[in-house]
């Protein structure tokens, strides 16, 4: 297994995992949850697919590790009293996939990956990004996957107490992030693992299940026993040995994206 390497991609810093073998080789590109693993090479470590035959490039969420504020994600929490949707589930999710188009394309400069189309990967809030990438955008992608994932925004906020005070605004904000509305959009752009921990959060784990309904024969749900919403072991910033039931995860991840990609990339 070769080293990961550290960088920045158009600001936005990454953990690259490189495949073994040296040539140009197919680009999985990753965004982290905010549950541990919480940076990017926290979930390098916690799901590293190394038996991808692809360069595995994890991105850095708004805030979340090197881009944390003092060393600590006070700040973020911080936002997250202000406004659990407004001031920080929305505008993390809108930055990290509005800074994605410039990122790919330095990642391309920077690192020995094909020009062909890439996976997405996306953990908790960051699989809503990686959903809203699938939607919404027109980038060549072979396939991709979510893990206990921020599926129905509405779903996110509910986790939270208290009964939250939508407005036009926000109501707004929250429906488009609503992956299950967009399934024809996601199934159109390529196929998707949903990958749903028996343990998690009951309203992401109904949610995991019905955006696989709605999609039909192009999203497969792969249900891990015993896995609840984490991956890893708090604190969950820095690179940590991977759990058993990471294990079972990357082991599913990386048969999925092993089937989908193609000789070529």
């Amino acid at each position: 297994m070769r080293s990961p390497m550290t960088g920045t991609a158009a600001g936005v810093p990454f953990t690259a995992l490189p495949p073994a073998d040296d040539g140009p080789a197919p680009l999985i590109v990753t965004w982290h949850m905010l549950d541990a693993p919480r940076s990017d090479a926290a979930f390098a470590a916690a799901l590293p697919m190394n038996d991808l035959p692809a360069w595995r490039v994890h991105l850095g969420m708004p805030m979340c590790g090197a881009r944390m504020v003092n060393g600590s994600m006070d700040a973020g929490l911080e936002l997250m009293r202000e406004d659990v949707l407004m001031s920080f589930l929305h505008p993390f999710v809108r930055q990290a996939f509005e800074e994605f188009p410039a990122a790919l394309e330095s990642i391309r400069a920077q690192l020995p990956v094909d020009d062909g189309p890439i996976g997405v990967l996306g953990g908790s809030l960051g699989g809503a990004v990686a959903l809203r990438v699938l939607a919404e955008t027109e980038i060549p992608i072979f396939a991709g996957a979510v893990v206990n994932a921020a599926i129905r925004m509405r779903s996110v906020v509910d986790l939270f107490p208290g009964d939250y005070p939508y407005d036009a605004e926000s109501e707004k904000a929250v429906d488009s992030l609503d992956f299950i509305a967009k399934a024809d959009a996601l199934a159109a752009h390529a196929p998707l693992l949903v990958v749903s921990g028996e343990l998690d959060h009951p309203g992401l784990r109904a949610d995991a299940i019905r955006l696989v309904e709605a999609m039909g024969e192009r999203a497969e749900l792969l249900s891990i026993p015993g896995l609840a919403h984490p991956l890893a072991e708090e604190p969950g910033i820095e690179p940590a040995p991977q759990l058993p039931i990471a294990r079972e995860v990357d082991a599913g991840l990386t048969a999925w994206f092993r089937r989908h990609l193609t000789p070529a990339g």
